[in-house]
């Protein structure tokens, strides 16, 4: 019982994790910075489509509903990617400092920002993890720290050196099981013989230390999915890299596997495919945190 209250074994428990999602990303051979890199035009479309503008404005308004405010704020959006939430902060009249390193992605923040008022966007296109803190005069410099489903958060250190950065809030979202992909699901059970059964993920972690830690905090946790339409040649590929993330070989016999399930399963070439999950959100308030019980 008394190792449920020792953050230290926690702390080592994630660390030492080799299922968090950079773990498995790093394992997979996929660059975390530039795992958006092929993707990064697709990947704003459904950022500012309807469904896309729908959910940032629910995310920022459960934010309004906790406190925060926008106006004359300072926004530090690590993992910016295209602007989907560093626009509307911007368009709120905050000042927003956006971390992205991946160039299709900058690209496109660049362009999406361009309506905003000069200085009002400052991109930086580093990653997070090589940024010194203290040098940089970021300490508690940003009145909201936004990290949006970000592989940036993958240890206890991780999330200390975001809280570092952060005033008043700091806003941390995550899956909080192993993400759910029906052609996946589909698939799985051809290539492995087993069943895909959804895991939890580090989530857990996260809660955990900061409430042995002594911080404030709301939490949320929502089943978020959509739907997709690909043809055959792109569900094909979408399906090889999700298996590569699952650490499975993937060779021309599996390639083939899945090309001839596509063409037997959907015989018009079009592939509608549902992806979603649970999706954990917490806003943790600086101000209220409790300096007795904290832990370093």
């Amino acid at each position: 019982m008394n190792e449920f209250f020792n953050a230290a074994i926690w702390e080592k428990a994630w660390k030492n994790d080799a299922n968090t999602v950079i773990s498995k990303m790093r394992k997979a051979g996929i660059d975390p910075s530039r795992s958006f890199d092929q993707k990064a035009e697709a990947f704003n479309e459904q950022s500012f489509n309807e469904e896309g503008r729908k959910r940032s404005r629910r995310i920022i308004n459960w934010l309004e509903g906790q406190g925060v405010r926008f106006e004359h704020a300072s926004v530090l959006d690590i993992g910016a990617a295209s602007g989907v939430f560093t626009v509307p902060f911007a368009e709120r009249g905050a000042a927003v400092t956006a971390i992205e390193t991946s160039p299709p992605l900058i690209e496109l923040l660049d362009y999406n920002i361009a309506h905003l008022t000069k200085h009002q966007v400052k991109i930086v296109p580093e990653r997070f993890e090589d940024i010194d803190v203290a040098a940089r005069g970021w300490n508690q410099a940003f009145d909201l720290v936004f990290v949006s489903m970000c592989p940036v958060v993958h240890d206890w250190d991780s999330v200390n050196k975001i809280l570092q950065c952060a005033r008043q809030f700091c806003y941390i979202s995550m899956p909080v099981n192993t993400h759910e992909h029906s052609l996946v699901n589909e698939i799985w059970p051809l290539v492995t013989d087993q069943p895909l059964h959804s895991k939890p993920t580090e989530m857990a972690y996260l809660l955990h230390l900061l409430y042995l830690k002594g911080y404030a905090y709301e939490s949320l946790i929502t089943r978020e999915t959509k739907s997709k339409e690909l043809s055959a040649e792109e569900a094909l590929e979408e399906a090889l890299t999700w298996l590569r993330h699952h650490r499975l070989p993937v060779d021309e016999r599996m390639r083939k596997i899945i090309a001839d399930y596509l063409e037997q399963a959907y015989p018009s070439g079009k592939v509608v495919i549902e992806e979603g999950g649970r999706f954990g959100k917490v806003l943790i308030r600086l101000q209220d945190q409790n300096m007795y019980t904290r832990e370093n």
